[in-house]
């Protein structure tokens, strides 16, 4: 068939009952998917809504640090020494490392590929949360933040999240990552080529049959970029695909009560859903 051909056939009739199964049971959920070529919306669902987005909230601060080194203002190769930021271990692998100090370039590609809560929140004492949120601000992102730094526990004095956002914000980004419209062609390329070295395809991205660990290059000219967000009750997802006929930005956010294992594989199987109608819509 023709590039982009029989697209209009195309329908989001899984998801959108998978979805409202998931709202029935009290959930909540912004979600978004925009066609790139026309750039018009294919699916929406409170997309406006501000929720929590988890480790997803990490995609300005790369932004702000690939920014930094365009200009100058960071060194690609200053030195971090672990034992300067305090111990968290929610995710991530430079914890379990021997090398007591990783230069930040290092740090920006474990943020982005294993969603290393102490190697973000490294690079967040490095640049500073205000530059973050004044990043966020030029980018024009009403309804997204970043509010704290990673932590094991929150207490009372604490940001209530690590960062908020919706959906089709997280979903205007990603599509102008690709369409190198964030801060510069260089700083788009540097955050895409970051993000796509991210190991987490167990959502949304389940359905693309990617290697984890090795996708930047598909054989079969499938275009990928995504990243994650988890915590207690939160699943988001947010990214680009694009095959031969069509190519889609998207973002979903569910944040359910994780009464049971039940309940979490039921989130989890509406984000498979969605992959599932999104590899159809793009191939």
């Amino acid at each position: 068939m023709p590039r982009r051909a029989a697209v209009g056939r195309r329908s989001f009739t899984a998801t959108l009952k998978a979805l409202d199964d998931l709202a029935t049971s009290g959930a909540k959920i912004s979600v978004r998917i925009t066609d790139l070529d026309r750039g018009t919306s294919v699916l929406a669902g409170d997309d406006f809504v501000t929720l929590p987005v988890a480790g997803l909230g990490v995609v300005p601060l790369l932004i702000e640090v690939a920014a930094g080194f365009e200009s100058g203002r960071l060194d690609p190769l200053e030195i971090i020494d672990r034992s300067t930021i305090d111990r968290v271990g929610v995710g991530g692998v430079w914890q379990h490392l021997k090398a007591p100090a990783l230069p930040l370039v290092d740090l920006a590609v474990l943020t982005a590929s294993t969603g290393d809560s102490l190697a973000a929140n490294a690079l967040l004492a490095r640049v500073g949360l205000p530059a973050v949120r004044a990043r966020i601000e030029q980018l024009g992102l009403s309804r997204s933040a970043l509010l704290d730094r990673f932590r094991d526990e929150r207490g009372p004095d604490d940001a209530p999240h690590f960062a908020l956002g919706s959906a089709r914000e997280l979903a205007e980004v990603f599509a102008a990552l690709v369409n190198s419209q964030v801060v510069s062609p260089g700083v788009s390329a540097q955050v895409a080529e970051w993000l796509s070295l991210n190991h987490d395809l167990s959502l949304v991205a389940s359905a693309t049959g990617l290697d984890p660990f090795a996708h930047e290059n598909d054989e079969h000219g499938l275009l990928f970029v995504n990243k994650t967000g988890r915590d207690a009750g939160i699943r988001v997802e947010a990214g680009v695909l694009a095959g031969p006929r069509a190519g889609v930005s998207y973002a979903l956010i569910v944040c359910f009560d994780d009464l049971s294992i039940y309940h979490r594989m039921r989130a989890h199987e509406a984000f498979r859903t969605l992959g599932v109608e999104l590899m159809e819509y793009v191939f």
